[in-house]
C-alpha cells in the first residue's frame, strides 16, 4: 500500500472514531435494578428504574405474567420517572407460599402491594394497571385514595360489558368449582389458552415472541401453581361484585385517566375500554392494534401515549 493510500485509510479511521466513539455509547437499561424486600414474611420481588426522586409510577401486572411484562416499557420511561413493578405473592420471582400459609385473595394481594409501597417510602404514585392489576390497584385506590395521582389502564376491566364470552366457562367454575375445574383449566390455564391470551385475533402473530407464553406456561406448571391460581381465580368473582364500588369511586374522584386498550384481546372486549368514559368523561381512551398484553405489539405507541399523559399531570 502506497503512502497516499495509508494516509487516506488513517483519515477514514479517524473520522469513524470521531463520529461514533464507542466509549460514549450507553445502554438505556442502565438504571434498571432487580430487588426484593420482605413483606409479611414473604420475599416480594420488584423491578425498579429511574431516579428515586422523580414522580413514581406503580406498574401492576396481569395473569399469568409478572413484572417481566413491563420490561419493554421501563427503559422508555426511566429518564423522567421512578418506576416500581412488583411481582404479587405466587407470581414471578416473589414467594409462592402454600395455600395453608397464605390466603390467595385479591384483598391479600392488594394488602401486600400496599405494604410494599409503604416500606419503599412511596407516598403517592400513578397506578398503571393491566388485567389482575386492575383488581389489585382499585383496592389500593379505595383504601388510600390520597396516594393516587392518576390512573393508566391497559386491558383491566371494571365493567361487566368488558367480559367476553370466554367468561361463561369461568362463571360456571365460580358457581361449581368442584365439577368445573377441568373445564376451567382448558379455558384458562392450558398452553393454548396461555398462547391465545397474547396473540388473540391479531393479524400479525409473527410480531409476538413465543418465549412470552412458553415462559408463562412454565410458571403455571411449577409445583403448587395449579392450586394457587385456581384458588385465586375463584376469588375473582369478588372483583365482578366490586365493579359498582370501583365505578362509584371513579365518578366521585374523577382521577386523571388514560386508557390504552389492545383490541385483539380474547378475554376483555373494547366495550370494557369505552365504558370508563361513562365514569370519567375526561378519560383519554386509545384503542390499539394489539392484544391482551398490548406491550407485545405496541410498545412504542404505549410509551408515547403514557409519556404525553404523565407530562400533562
Amino acid at each position: 500500500m502506497n503512502t497516499s493510500a495509508l494516509l487516506a485509510l488513517s483519515a477514514a479511521l479517524t473520522c469513524m472514531s470521531t463520529n461514533a466513539p464507542a466509549q460514549n455509547m450507553t445502554s438505556s437499561r442502565q438504571s434498571i435494578s432487580y430487588q426484593s424486600v420482605e413483606i409479611q414474611g414473604l420475599d416480594i420481588f420488584y423491578r425498579e428504574a429511574g431516579p428515586a426522586n422523580a414522580p413514581t409510577v406503580l406498574l401492576l401486572h396481569g395473569f399469568p405474567s409478572s413484572s417481566r411484562m413491563w420490561e419493554p416499557l421501563l427503559p422508555l420511561l426511566a429518564d423522567n420517572y421512578h418506576l416500581i413493578a412488583p411481582d404479587y405473592p405466587g407470581f414471578g420471582h416473589s414467594s409462592a407460599p402454600s395455600l395453608s400459609s397464605f390466603e390467595y385473595t385479591f384483598d391479600n394481594l392488594a394488602s401486600v402491594m400496599d405494604e410494599l409501597t409503604t416500606k419503599l417510602g412511596i407516598t403517592n404514585y400513578v397506578l398503571f394497571m393491566q388485567d389482575y392489576g386492575g383488581p389489585v390497584g382499585f383496592r389500593m385506590a379505595l383504601a388510600r385514595p390520597e396516594r393516587v395521582r392518576a390512573l393508566i389502564i391497559q386491558n383491566a376491566v371494571a365493567h361487566e360489558q368488558g367480559l367476553s364470552p370466554l367468561w361463561e366457562a369461568r362463571r360456571k367454575y365460580w358457581a361449581d368449582p368442584a365439577h368445573e375445574l377441568a373445564n376451567l383449566k382448558a379455558n384458562f390455564t392450558s398452553f393454548e389458552a396461555t398462547r391465545r391470551r397474547h396473540i388473540g385475533s391479531s393479524p400479525h402473530p409473527d410480531r409476538y415472541d413465543p418465549d412470552t407464553w412458553t415462559d408463562e406456561y412454565s410458571f403455571l406448571t411449577r409445583p403448587g401453581q395449579a392450586d394457587i391460581q385456581t384458588t385465586l381465580f375463584l376469588d375473582y368473582r369478588t372483583n365482578v361484585a366490586s365493579y359498582p364500588r370501583w365505578q362509584n369511586w371513579l365518578r366521585e374522584v374523577q382521577p386523571p385517566t388514560l386508557v390504552v386498550w389492545g383490541k385483539f384481546d380474547p378475554s376483555f372486549t373494547v366495550a370494557g375500554a369505552t365504558a370508563y368514559a361513562g365514569d370519567v368523561p375526561k378519560a383519554e381512551i386509545h384503542i390499539l392494534k394489539a392484544g391482551h398484553f398490548a406491550l407485545d405489539e405496541a410498545t412504542d405507541q404505549i410509551a408515547s401515549l403514557v409519556r404525553n399523559f404523565l407530562e400533562r399531570l
